[in-house]
């Protein structure tokens, strides 16, 4: 692609937003909205269209070259990130629900599940590479050492007598001769066989024009069956029905020349960036040595000029303006000096005069607060009917937003700045100079005003003494006023040093001698910090639940689908973790708890979610802690070491493996990896990761009913229910890991079979299937013999498949979460509300209505 789509794609998603923002920032405030649908459906509109915008922002972020462009660009990619997770809390406290089915919505704006598909930017990691791959180098070193792979082996080895191991191989390398000796004698008497045929019933005679009919009428006959079988499979693959088949070399594709570009871009990017930084030092030193000298002597004209109209206009030379006040820089405002000479008088006055004024503000404030109190209850008494009225009349409204002012700011820089800027010359799309220009000669003109502003005090000073010494009686008074307003200074610091008393104590340091990458390669030494596989979240594959609208109106819950767990991982933990901006302003979310059945893929999402961070991975699984910082000094090194690391190298997880253990009510006695070891520590923990720490701690559990409820949702914020793939995953499942594992799926594969067949086994039961089905041997038949459905089923077979009760068991406790719970009453009053509810409710509220004015007759008698 070149600059012109990118920058196209830039202003498609700045016009859009500009649409968004109009209505984020309505002229009057909006009524509050009573429909829950109604609410809902407006902020599913607002989130797919965010969405919308984000998917281009991102594509062009990563491709443009442009240095000054790109920085305006990541300030409104934050900005839209933000509000995007925003909306999805927004959501989730409207229906009490992690999961948002968009079907309809999609729907009405004519979109397919593809385009709302949230994008992971690649700048999480593609602007961190050099440190990655340090600490990576880091975390092979330290492997290196340890030899992990030695240890395994150590634990598998079978250990044999050499004798009987010999003993074997002759076996074996003598009944390998004998079969090679047996088939070759075989061919040698099928020979002989075919000699004693042939001289016995001698040579067959046969017409040449028979015989050349024949052999046309085969060739023929192939020849017709193979062009149509051709044809056949052209016409599948033109509509659609047959997949295209795949390239013989893969490098030809146009797909691999689109990443090298991509490729070449990023590095485009490093270039021209480290152009930018070279031009902004060398056109500040220029601005400095150029026009400083001509700047300094004009602001010292300036305001030298300004003295002599105050002293005119006055009679006496002004007070400069303090640094607070902005030094010279309110000087050059429009006004005249008297205006600016009054307005210093008064602040003066005021500064007397504030204490008194606070006073007697108080008094006056103290007795109306009195009055108001007893007007409103009065108030009550006579209007207790309209008071309920105005209650049931509020609904939702939409919170204000933290990300919409960034939003808005890198709007109104692209429409100032770039909309009309011709870009004709600049085809390499290299920095602007004219824009540095600008922005460094502001900031040189501040620090020149700085130090202009010392002078002119001093100069000012000298004037004031020079005119002055005359007059001594004044100084006496103005000695006077310096000594009150020093004690007042004094005063002030003290009462500083008071609150300074009030902060709280910081944690102890118990590691203040040693750097982080000594402590980084003791965690990797201790198997705490684990490298983690390169797995992408788009290869967690998964099918859009495109009947979770139609179910929830008719007040079914549907059980999520893959591809709903992959959105709701990427809004709670990739998104917030992978930006700063994000995790400061956004909803935090400290921990998540993955629960679902065994081979949904729970360690697997947190491998993907590593991956496109670049995070670290910090395993705190019992097992895995079993025997490690034994102790209760031990386990506060072992919190201190985790959380500094973490810390300092963030964006970090920590992943608990068999959560539910921690919080079960017993425990089998010959367990040695003491489960209950963290249950108090990692809640403290909790608490204290704020917002400026991009750390995430992830659990996963496939028995979550085991543990207690109350501790186990205390301790994770967020509950994640991953399913058992539907149909239309496991449809898709089965064709990605066929062609993924070295198969090919051809007319005689009935996926669509298979899919239901296999109804209950997960990802991980398929991959267990396909890996043991597609052997070598198995793919080097395929082009002679097609796979079949029925091969899969032998090993699928031996494999237990998720029943439907343990199903119903995950729903059940999923039930009984505040969340759960939450989403079961609002079912009920959606019920009831549909049923004719809301009469019921409307007398009721009647009834409260008139105990609430019997009150207020109350309050009158008191009054009277």
């Amino acid at each position: 692609m070149s600059h012109s789509y990118y920058n196209k794609q830039w202003q498609e998603a700045q016009s859009a937003l500009f649409d968004l923002l109009q209505q984020e920032n309505p002229p009057e405030p909006p009524k509050p909205e009573r429909d829950r649908l109604a609410a809902f459906q407006l902020l599913a509109t607002m989130y797919i269209k965010y969405i919308q915008i984000f998917r281009r922002l991102e594509q062009s972020y990563d491709q443009l070259v442009h240095p000054q462009k790109r920085r305006v660009m990541r300030h409104c990619l934050d900005g839209v990130m933000g509000r995007i997770v925003e909306l999805k809390h927004e959501m989730m406290n409207l229906e009490f629900s992690e999961y948002h089915y968009f079907d309809d919505v999609l729907s009405d704006l004519k979109l397919t599940p593809n385009d709302v598909e949230i994008p992971i930017p690649k700048y999480f990691v593609n602007e961190r590479l050099k440190n990655l791959k340090e600490r990576e180098k880091l975390l092979g070193q330290v492997l290196a050492k340890i030899g992990p792979q030695d240890q395994d082996r150590e634990k598998e080895e079978i250990r044999m007598p050499w004798e009987q191991a010999i003993k074997i191989i002759q076996i074996h390398e003598r009944a390998r001769q004998g079969r090679l000796r047996a088939k070759f004698m075989r061919e040698i008497r099928q020979q002989e066989d075919r000699e004693k045929q042939a001289q016995t019933q001698g040579a067959p005679t046969l017409d040449p024009d028979v015989a050349a009919m024949r052999i046309q009428k085969v060739w023929k006959g192939f020849a017709q069956r193979r062009r149509a079988k051709k044809e056949r499979e052209e016409e599948m693959i033109f509509i659609g029905m047959a997949p295209p088949p795949l390239p013989s070399n893969p490098k030809n594709l146009p797909q691999t020349f689109a990443q090298k570009t991509e490729e070449l871009r990023r590095k485009t990017q490093d270039v021209h960036e480290h152009e930018f930084q070279q031009a902004i030092v060398n056109i500040r030193e220029n601005i400095i040595k150029n026009e400083g000298p001509d700047l300094k002597e004009n602001m010292m004209d300036q305001i030298r000029q300004w003295f002599i109209e105050c002293r005119d206009a006055t009679g006496k030379f002004p007070e400069y303006p303090s640094a607070d006040d902005g030094g010279s820089a309110m000087i050059f405002i429009e006004k005249d000096p008297a205006e600016l000479q009054k307005e210093l008088q008064e602040k003066e006055e005021n500064k007397g005069k504030g204490k008194k004024g606070k006073k007697g503000k108080k008094g006056k404030k103290g007795k109306k607060g009195k009055k108001g109190k007893k007007g409103k209850k009065g108030k009550k008494g006579k209007k207790g009917k309209k008071g309920d009225d105005e209650e049931e009349e509020e609904g939702w409204k939409m919170a204000p937003s933290s990300f919409v002012p960034a939003v808005n700011e890198a709007t109104d820089t692209y429409r100032g700045v770039w909309v009309g800027r011709d870009e004709s010359d600049n085809f390499a799309q290299k920095h602007d100079s004219e824009l540095i220009k600008e922005e460094k000669r502001k900031e040189v003109e501040s620090e020149i005003r700085t130090q202009v502003d010392e002078l002119m005090r001093a100069e000012l000073a000298n004037l004031k003494a020079a005119v002055d010494r005359d007059k001594k009686g004044k100084k006496g008074k103005k000695s006077g006023k310096k000594k009150k307003k020093k004690k007042g200074k004094k005063s002030g610091k003290k009462g500083k040093k008071g609150k300074k008393g009030k902060k709280g104590k910081k944690e102890k340091d118990l590691t203040p001698d040693r750097t982080i990458e000594d402590l980084y390669e003791e965690l990797v030494t201790q198997g705490i910090i684990v490298r983690c596989p390169q797995v992408k979240l788009s290869d967690y594959e998964g099918e859009y639940s495109y009947l979770g609208t139609t179910l929830r109106q008719a007040n079914v819950e549907p059980m999520p689908s893959l591809s709903d767990v992959r959105r709701l991982l990427t809004e709670f933990g990739i998104l917030p973790l992978g930006s700063p901006a994000v995790h400061e302003s956004a909803p935090l979310t400290k921990s998540i708890l993955l629960a679902g059945p065994r081979g949904t893929g729970k360690k697997m999402l947190v491998h993907a979610m590593c991956t496109e961070l670049g995070a670290n991975l910090f395993d705190l699984s019992p097992a895995n802690l079993a025997g490690k910082y034994p102790g209760k000094d031990g386990l506060k090194m072992l919190m201190h070491l985790i959380f500094k690391v973490g810390r300092t190298l963030q964006p970090s997880v920590f992943y608990v493996g068999d959560c539910e253990k921690m919080f079960k009510k017993k425990i089998p006695k010959g367990d040695p990896t003491d489960p209950k070891r963290l249950k108090k520590e990692l809640p403290k923990a909790l608490k204290a990761i704020k917002s400026d720490d991009r750390i995430l701690i992830v659990g996963s559990t496939r028995c979550p009913f085991d543990a207690d409820m109350k501790p186990l949702i205390g301790c994770y914020q967020r509950v994640i229910l991953i399913p058992r793939p539907d149909y239309a995953s496991r449809h898709l499942l089965w064709r990605k890991l066929i062609l993924k594992f070295g198969g090919q799926l051809s007319n005689t594969l009935d996926v669509s079979s298979l899919s239901k067949v296999t109804d209950g086994y997960t990802a991980g039961h398929m991959v267990t299937a396909i890996q043991q089905v597609l052997t070598d041997r198995r793919i080097q038949q395929l082009s002679k013999r097609p796979l079949q459905a029925i091969e899969f089923l032998a090993p699928l077979a031996r494999l237990d498949p998720i029943y439907k009760e343990e199903e119903e068991a995950f729903k059940s406790w999923y039930s009984k979460t505040p969340m759960g719970k939450k989403r079961a009453k609002a079912a009920q009053a959606d019920e009831e509300d549909a049923s004719g509810g809301k009469d019921k409710k409307g007398k009721k509220g009647g009834k409260k209505g008139g105990k609430k004015g019997k009150k207020g007759k109350k309050g009158k008698k008191k009054k009277k």
